[in-house]
């Protein structure tokens, strides 16, 4: 498989994953959601979630093929995060765990909650976990109206998937209840004229997101500029 193809399949994870998750509200978005930023795929994502992905074991393969590395520079991600012992992380929008098995492997090993729409997806990263001795990993089965967390986190970690979420405003502002007092909310989403990813319409600035994010009562923290294709913004609740 080529990497544009890898690229392909990723996006498509991408898209089920937090589109089903904020379902509900999308089904009642009949309008580009207003404010800071512009919605305007509600068609798109609705389509998506017509899309099943049962197969893990096959979209593993693409998912976590080491091309993907390059440019998603995971390992560099997570060290910017700065983790201590003792912390716990949603890694929401798991799939097969390629943050998640990283998060759960780094030296602060925290637990992570790797939160997906998708059963399968779900199981196969239990599986994952078992087969490399990572007891710090708890799925997470996501319903359409939230990730279902069962406690709150130290950070929560939303990877090539912000764009994808319908009235953000609203799903953040319940996702705060979700994080600790000082905790963060970690975005790494594509940047605009980016190779890779969604089309430039679908793309928000660092502006844009802020904008959103503090609607929802966040304020920027940090922001990374080193990841070649996109931004990594961190953020704390007001």
């Amino acid at each position: 498989m080529s990497a544009e193809d890898i690229e392909m399949e990723l996006t498509a994870r991408i898209t089920i994953t937090l589109a089903c998750v904020a379902a509900a509200g999308a089904l009642r978005a009949q309008e580009p959601q207003r404010g800071h930023g512009q919605a305007g795929h509600h068609d798109a994502q609705l389509s998506h979630m017509e899309h099943r992905f049962e197969d893990a074991e096959r979209y593993a393969k693409s998912f976590d093929d080491p091309a993907r590395d390059q440019w998603q520079m995971p390992d560099r991600v997570i060290d910017a995060l700065a983790l201590r012992p003792g912390q716990s992380v949603a890694d929401i929008g798991a799939g097969t765990g390629y943050f998640t098995v990283r998060l759960a492997k780094s030296a602060a090993a925290p637990k992570v909650y790797a939160v997906d729409i998708e059963p399968s997806m779900l199981e196969y990263v239990r599986q994952r976990a078992t087969k490399e001795g990572l007891s710090n990993v708890v799925a997470v089965q996501a319903a359409s109206e939230g990730p279902n967390l069962p406690e709150p986190v130290d950070l929560v970690l939303i990877v090539d998937t912000y764009h994808h979420i319908p009235n953000r405003v609203e799903y953040f502002t319940e996702l705060r209840g979700s994080i600790k007092p000082l905790g963060r909310l970690a975005i790494v989403d594509f940047r605009k004229g980016a190779p890779g990813g969604p089309p430039d319409e679908f793309r928000f600035t660092p502006d844009q997101i802020s904008g959103e994010l503090e609607d929802a009562g966040f304020v920027l923290h940090e922001q990374h500029d080193f990841l070649p294709r996109q931004i990594f913004l961190v953020y704390q609740a007001k």
